[in-house]
């Protein structure tokens, strides 16, 4: 027996099992160590070749999921290959058509895995046919893992599509979304639409945590995306939070639900694909809320509220920076 060869394939074997149970499993782990490198190199790649190209960015989603089946499967069938490679007297040619050679090891490990079982090639008797057995059992845990994991992905995509439509109906930039929701003496309505906002919010941060892969579904038009709606309505809450004085606010606990809920949003995504950008962005602007009538306090108690808010700001914008897009305000209507 060659231990070369038998020690590489089982060497791939483990680290190919331990990504893919990683990635579909591992709710709280996020991406495993395989899929994590190629989804921000396939990423930064597209971003080196396409700039904010939308259409290009767009299929990154898609092609990342393409890629991670197509690497897992490669690297499953060379560590098996490699196994049955370890020993000459492996395999058996029931056709009897001369020595196995590397392509009918190549050949008999990928109808195994696949569980296709054909049959002119066969094990040797004894601990080669357990040796099989594992490779068919290996083959099923990953057909059965990466169905289940495309299917649980197209729904998270959907969710996160849905949840950018509905935050973009109530306006392009935080000031916009704040005028929406104003009477002409209070802020009516805005508690029911808010609470199913931080519902849907809840779930996208969830499914971020199970499916790393979902940050990389770039859509092409600005409002479906849910950074571009996340940052609109972000600045809409700290205008309603820190710019509108308290006894013209609307309820408390649902402000600070939303806001607690965005944190959460920016918490996960900081920890694994976003970093603070280098400058703030630019500061939300009350006077299109004093030309709505809204009652809002004064300059300089905004702005000392704002920096006090620069951390979170910052990632805001590092976040809107990592997906190559711009900043939601008046300037991009």
């Amino acid at each position: 027996m060659n231990v070369v060869p038998l020690a590489l394939g089982i060497a791939l074997l483990a680290a190919t099992v331990i990504d893919i149970v990683w990635t579909t499993l591992w709710i709280e782990g996020g991406a495993g160590p395989l899929t994590s490198r190629l989804m921000v190199g396939t990423w930064d790649t597209l971003r080196r070749v396409g700039g904010r190209n939308a259409g290009l960015l767009s299929l990154s989603g898609v092609l990342l999921f393409v890629l991670s089946l197509t690497v897992w499967i490669v690297l499953l069938w060379i560590g098996w290959t490699l196994v049955f490679a370890s020993a000459e007297n492996a395999l058996v040619d029931t056709l009897d058509r001369g020595p196995v050679s590397w392509s009918d090891r190549l050949y008999f490990t990928g109808y195994t895995i696949f569980t296709l079982g054909i049959g002119d090639f066969a094990p040797r008797t004894g601990r080669w046919q357990f040796v099989t057995i594992l490779a068919t059992g290996n083959g099923l845990l990953f057909v059965t893992l990466s169905v289940t994991y495309a299917l649980n992905v197209l729904e998270a995509v959907t969710q996160k599509r849905a949840f950018a439509s509905t935050v973009s109906a109530f306006g392009t930039h935080g000031e916009e979304i704040v005028r929406t929701s104003w009477t002409g003496e209070e802020f009516q309505g805005l508690e029911v639409p808010l609470d199913s906002v931080t519902t849907q919010l809840a779930t996208l941060t969830e499914n971020h945590k199970a499916y790393p892969i979902l940050h990389y579904f770039h859509s092409a038009r600005p409002d479906r995306s849910p950074i571009v709606e996340i940052v609109a309505l972000d600045e809409a809450l700290t205008l309603i939070r820190f710019g509108v004085p308290s006894d013209h606010r609307p309820n408390k606990l649902t402000v600070r639900n939303a806001r607690t809920s965005v944190e959460h949003y920016l918490e996960t995504l900081h920890e694994g694909f976003v970093e603070p950008a280098d400058s703030q962005p630019p500061p939300p602007d009350l006077r299109t809320l004093r030309e709505a009538g809204i009652p809002t306090v004064s300059n300089g108690e905004f702005e000392t509220a704002l920096d006090e808010l620069e951390t979170r700001r910052r990632i805001l914008y590092g976040l809107v920076e990592s997906d190559a897009r711009d900043w939601p305000s008046r300037g991009t209507d």
